[in-house]
């Protein structure tokens, strides 16, 4: 099936790129190109794409307006495309959680065609609903006793928004969690920033040799993969070898370190994404005698990464997104 797609971004330069980068791809047509919101919007109705590129800082209706007004009124796949500023990491943050399937930080180079395409390739399979104006406030856990466990952590396309539904419910105190989202080097610190946001712990990028504590979340940073090691307690490692399934960070890399060094004292959780990334690292989670959990179908984003742990019997639990945080927290609890 030939994707088709729609270009909105402000720059006639950069609508040209997108749109030449996107059509080298036999199985992508760009339908359309709009250079600002009110523009998108009559083409949205008129070409019915099944995704869209967005640019997040346009003039008069902003990028973020109106993703929140398509992802409200008319759910499509959105596929952020955002400049390498800080600010811009920030933005696409809240892009994310709001409801775009994925980003691309546009370079300061040539394009990278495979890449662009492979995010709008994999948006067009994606499960979109319509997001709710007001999402309701999630306390987290009122009184905790931890039990000892840890809790390791992989997703990918949807992930973002996963996670912030997720650590919502996390309490201050809670067990030591890391995190393995797929996402670009440049994004991670803003991920970090963002959940850190939505959580009553402390969420940080992960460092090497960093000691494993109670009340913090640990998120991979982008371009390295994230490993546990232990002396007389587990400490995170970073490491710069080559990519596992395609990503680095791995989440396999992540959950085979945890059933080595952890064993039973861990609970493996795999969210949306797509792929097939963490499945076999949660099987070897749940071999070690560790709890592991996989998100049902209906509340992903991309029914790939879960689908293949619950195929390979790697999940003892699936669980809908919003009950996954009252479970796994309750497998770490006294």
């Amino acid at each position: 099936m030939t994707v088709r797609a729609l270009v909105v971004d402000d720059s006639p330069t950069m609508r040209a790129l997108l749109s030449a980068s996107l059509s080298r791809d036999p199985g992508i047509e760009v339908v359309g190109a709009a250079c600002n919101a009110q523009e998108g919007r009559r083409l949205i109705k008129e070409l019915d794409p099944d995704v869209i590129t967005l640019d997040i800082e346009m003039p008069g209706m902003s990028g973020l307006d109106f993703l929140e007004k398509i992802m409200t009124l008319r759910p499509t796949p959105v596929v952020v495309v955002s400049g390498l500023t800080h600010k811009g990491a920030e933005t696409t943050m809240r892009a994310l959680e709001l409801g775009a399937v994925d980003c691309y930080a546009k370079p300061e180079g040539p394009f990278n065609d495979n890449e662009l395409a492979n995010i709008v390739r994999h948006a067009a399979h994606s499960s979109i609903r319509r997001v709710a104006t007001h999402r309701p406030v999630v306390r987290s856990s009122a009184e905790f006793r931890s039990n000892g466990n840890i809790i390791a952590i992989g997703s990918s396309t949807g992930g973002v928004e996963a996670l912030i539904q997720l650590l919502k419910r996390w309490p201050a105190n809670c067990p030591p969690t890391l995190i393995v989202q797929h996402i670009g080097a440049s994004f991670s610190g803003a991920l970090a920033a963002r959940l850190n946001t939505h959580c009553a712990a402390n969420v940080v990028l992960a460092d090497h040799d960093q000691p494993l504590e109670m009340g913090h979340v640990y998120v991979a940073p982008g371009g390295s993969h994230l490993t546990v090691y232990s002396t007389q307690r587990p400490y995170c490692r970073l490491s710069d070898a080559d990519p596992v399934c395609g990503h680095k960070p791995s989440v396999d890399m992540l959950f085979a370190s945890v059933a080595r060094v952890v064993g039973r004292r861990a609970v493996g959780v795999i969210l949306t994404g797509m792929g097939s990334d963490g499945a076999r690292g949660l099987l070897e989670m749940r071999d070690v005698g560790a709890v592991t959990f996989a998100q049902d179908k209906d509340s992903c984003v991309v029914y790939g990464m879960p689908r293949a742990a619950v195929e390979l019997g790697a999940a003892s639990h699936v669980v809908s997104l919003d009950g996954l945080a009252a479970r796994v927290i309750e497998q770490c609890h006294s």
